[in-house]
Parts: structure tokens; sequence; C-alpha cells
């Protein structure tokens, strides 16, 4: 008979279930504090936190997408940079670059600002495609190569990136190969009533980020990334999560479906749910919870999907609602 404390992702050596959910409340609650209003959108950027991933904030300006950037990163006591993305931004002015010194006649490389637990990249369509790919490698590889010469990125690593849409004066759209990157995709939108009107009285005055301290650190947070690599995933989960990614591949009004990295991103992203949740083990409707903002942004439609106003996230719920769930089984089986 098989215990509870024998289970895969219960026992939780790095840090216990409950403790990490305690800390992740403890992110959320001080995010909060300058983004009001927007518990799911917190929820999506604690889950790529988790997930050891990477988060895309898309929206029209004046939303908060850089502050909400900012509070993610303010709220973790590490290394942040922030690159500020325009048109004649150059890949080595984020990835560092080769410089020579005349005292020892030899080229030293100088970090660029990738080099830090935290990137914030500033409305990162403004840059062009070429600066934009400078990012490709660190995202994926966690490292950078300059002048053949290959440097290890700091642990935890990830990249908040703002962007506004396409439809925007001086914009370049996102190569599919740099969204494919991103964790999750998240739009910040428009507060209700209530909550812009609590933002007038509360932050007409000074700015909330200037207050904002730190509720964990560098260390604290690879301790809960690595307690969220043993939440156990089971085989009828693993299974939902292929047929899911796989299904898009083969729908008419997308002309590209998801990657193989979004099938590992999707589990990656499920067991931080399930965390979030303080579970050991997926279920499905963790799977659920987080698909839309996993997959949605590496579909490319039809035109006649495009002109038919189909986007891509009603696509994704639309599979979510009527693809089969797995039947429950046992957390540990």
């Amino acid at each position: 008979m098989t215990t509870t404390s024998s289970r895969p992702g219960v026992d939780g050596e790095a840090a216990g279930l409950a403790e990490l959910a305690e800390l992740c409340s403890r992110i959320a609650a001080n995010v909060q504090r300058v983004i009001v209003g927007k518990p799911e959108v917190v929820r999506v950027a604690l889950v790529a936190l988790l997930a050891e991933g990477h988060l895309l904030v898309e929206d029209v300006p004046g939303v908060g997408k850089t502050s909400l950037a900012k509070a993610i990163a303010r709220s973790i006591d590490c290394s942040v940079s922030r690159v500020q993305f325009t048109p004649d931004l150059l890949p080595g002015d984020i990835t560092g670059m080769s410089i020579y010194n005349r005292q020892t006649t030899e080229f030293e490389f100088r970090p660029g600002p990738v080099f830090a637990n935290i990137v914030i990249a500033d409305e990162i369509n403004r840059a062009s495609p070429k600066t934009q790919s400078a990012l490709l490698e660190c995202m994926a590889e966690h490292q950078v190569t300059v002048d053949g010469a290959t440097y290890a990125l700091a642990s935890p690593f990830m990249v908040v990136a703002t962007q506004n849409p396409v439809e925007m004066d001086g914009t370049y759209p996102l190569p599919e190969a740099q969204r494919d990157r991103f964790t999750a995709r998240v739009s910040v939108g428009y507060p209700d009533l209530a909550a812009e009107l609590a933002m007038v009285d509360e932050h007409s005055a000074a700015d909330p980020l200037e207050a904002l301290r730190p509720v964990t650190d560098a260390r604290q947070v690879r301790g809960v990334i690595d307690a969220v690599r043993h939440v156990h995933v089971g085989p009828e989960v693993r299974q939902y999560c292929v047929e899911l990614v796989g299904t898009t591949r083969r729908l008419p009004e997308v002309r590209l479906g998801a990657s193989p990295r979004a099938t590992l991103q999707l589990v990656r992203a499920s067991r931080a749910q399930a965390a979030l949740a303080g579970r050991g083990f997926v279920v499905p409707d963790d799977v659920q919870a987080v698909a839309v903002p996993v997959l949605a942004h590496r579909l490319l439609l039809t035109p006649e999907a495009l002109a038919s106003r189909r986007s891509a996230v009603d696509i994704v719920r639309s599979l979510v609602g009527r693809h089969a769930v797995p039947a429950p089984g046992r957390p540990g089986s």
C-alpha cells in the first residue's frame, strides 16, 4: 500500500508544499499592492516563475505591463536588470561584448544586462528582429555565446518581457521562435471601475513600487523551483497534455500549431499550478488552468480564421472545452 509520504513530489525535499504555497501567497500579495484587481494575471506570472520559464506581458500602453514586471522583480531579493528595447538597440547591448584592453593587450568580455536573475525586457517588440534574437539562446539554454566563448547565466533566470499589440506604430512582430520560448503570455487588461478608483485613491500621490520590499530571495526561489520539478504527473495527465498540444496542429483554423517545446512547457506550468494549489500531483484541472496562457501565443491562425475575427485564445478555450478529460487515477500511480 502506497503511503502519502512516499508519493513523488509530496515529501518535498527542497521545500514542503505548504511552505511553497505560503511563499507564493506572499509574493502574490506583494505584487497585488501594485497591480490592483488582477489576481489571475499575478497567478500566471507566478506559474511562469515556478516553472522556471519566461513571461510575455502583452497589452495596450498604460495598463501596468512594466509595473507588473517591476513588481515581480522587486518582490524577490535578487539581481535585476531592465532593458528598454528601442529600434537602435544592438544585440551586444543585451548579451555583452568583447572589448580590447590596452593595458593587457587582450580582449575582455563585458557582460550585458542579461546577466541577472530577472531581466525586464520592456517593449521588446520595438527593437528589430535581429536584436530580439539576442535573447533566443539566453531563454532556451540559460547561457550566452559571444566570440566563440560560452558564459552561463544566473540561476534562477527569468525574462519578463512587455510588448504593445502589433497594430501599434513602431512595433515589430515577434518571430515564431521568440514567442515559442515564452512559457506563458498574459494580458493585463483595463481595471474595473472599483479597482481603478482604488488605484486613483492609493497610487495618485505616490508610486507603490517605491515602497515595495522583497518577500523572498534567489535561494528560496531556487528551492521552490526544485520542489515544483518533483510534483508528480501521472501517465494519463501526460497523455492528456500530448494530445491537447497535438490537436492544435490539426485544427483547420490553425496554420502553425504548438511545438513539442509547448508540450514540455504545458507540463511544467501544470506542475507549478498544482504546487500553487498545495498538491504534490497534477490533475486535469491544472492543465486546463494554464492551457490558454501557455498555448495561445504559439498558434498562427489561417487568414480565414483571422477574417472571421477568431482569436488564438478562443480556439484554445474551445479545444480545452471539448477535449476528453482523462479519468481520475491514483496520484502515485
